[in-house]
């Protein structure tokens, strides 16, 4: 299903998740070298003299599609509408279940999906056409449910705030799902969106340590940021929704009830976990991080891991792929509800206001034209 390239050393790659390039083969493509940035790498930790690796450089390319919207139609996710603005992601989440969509442009979801990004600056234009559109119906729009929308290239290309002010403008509701305290350059606008009843964010929050997070995922905002980030949207009336997600056995289950704590004392009412996921190359590439950084545990984390999943590293069918199984499956759900009752987390209804959406103009075009 795909390959890597072996380690001359069992080094870590220093500032990024994954810890090679996994090469895409799912979809008969031919293999390929793993990009230039770990051939560098690993010339530089061969080196006879020692020196230091080399810095794994972060390249964007613009990209330009037809739509920005895409639509579906799975029975287990509450919402049929979402938006990316970026392809890849550079907080370098290893355990990411978007890293197999960097296969179908054969790049590695390995080291390219967090090195090697693509952005989408005609997004609010695209999402314009599409909202003028004759018979379009509005449902709320999610964002962040692939890549992040505020991961760092957001603070140059600013391309999630121009949907963001498009989507006000049209009375559009939207969802968003984020790791990264960036968020807040957007909080002004939010909050005026909230008034509305079009906003809502959810911000993830995998542990508490942030040494260990600067490992799992090495370029998002630290936990006290993106806890910082969840009192400052409570305090300005965003509705705000805390994640802990995913819970991986033996890592970072640990900081389940201490993070619905933190988030909790910060105000936040709405709480969910995700089971951790490892589908297709995700989950060799997660195996190759735990052999890096917790080889002490690597068999007890899989083991629990398949454990919940049926025997294997992942189950994707629907349904299943978000209700994990077994025992270990009932002692993280009995702990999260135990612990989200015990802080008065009691995840009220939140209904975002469709009924009020009005179509954008295209340029100077009359709306009865």
């Amino acid at each position: 299903m795909f390959s890597c390239m072996e380690h001359s050393r069992k080094e870590a790659v220093h500032g990024r998740g994954a810890q090679s390039g996994a090469v895409p083969t799912r979809f008969g493509l031919a293999e390929r070298e793993v990009d230039a940035d770990w051939r560098d790498h690993v010339a530089a930790l061969a080196n006879e003299e020692g020196g230091p690796p080399v810095k794994l450089r972060t390249t964007v390319i613009e990209e330009h599609p037809r739509t920005i919207v895409s639509f579906n139609q799975s029975p287990d996710i509450p919402f049929d509408r979402s938006i990316n603005a970026y392809r890849g992601c550079e907080h370098g989440c290893v355990y990411c279940y978007a890293r197999p969509t960097h296969a179908y442009h054969d790049l590695s979801p390995g080291l390219d999906f967090e090195t090697r990004l693509f952005a989408k600056p005609d997004a609010a234009k695209l999402l314009r056409a599409t909202l003028a559109k004759r018979g379009y119906r509005p449902r709320p729009i999610a964002m962040g449910t692939n890549t992040d929308p505020y991961q760092p290239i957001e603070r140059r290309y600013r391309i999630t705030r121009q949907v963001l002010e498009l989507c006000l403008e049209a009375r559009h509701p939207v969802t968003i799902t984020t790791k990264s305290d960036r968020v807040l350059d957007d909080l002004g606008l939010l909050a005026e969106m909230a008034r509305h009843r079009l906003a809502a964010v959810a911000v993830s929050v995998t542990t508490l340590d942030p040494k260990l997070s600067g490992i799992l995922e090495p370029r998002a905002a630290s936990p006290a940021k993106r806890l910082a980030a969840l009192g400052r949207l409570v305090e300005a009336g965003v509705p705000a929704h805390v994640s802990v997600a995913p819970i991986i056995p033996a890592i970072t289950d640990e900081f389940m009830e201490r993070i619905l704590q933190a988030a909790a004392q910060r105000g936040v009412r709405s709480a969910s976990w995700i089971m951790l996921r490892l589908p297709h190359e995700v989950a060799p590439l997660f195996r190759e991080w735990l052999d890096v950084h917790f080889p002490d545990r690597a068999n007890k984390v899989m083991h629990v891991v398949q454990s919940v999943r049926g025997g294997k590293d992942n189950d994707a069918r629907f349904f299943e792929r978000m209700k994990p199984q077994g025992v270990w499956a009932d002692l993280f759900r009995a702990r999260f509800h135990n612990a989200r009752v015990r802080y008065g987390i009691d995840n009220p209804e939140l209904e975002l206001d469709c009924t009020h959406f009005t179509p954008p103009e295209l340029g100077r075009q009359l709306r009865l034209l």
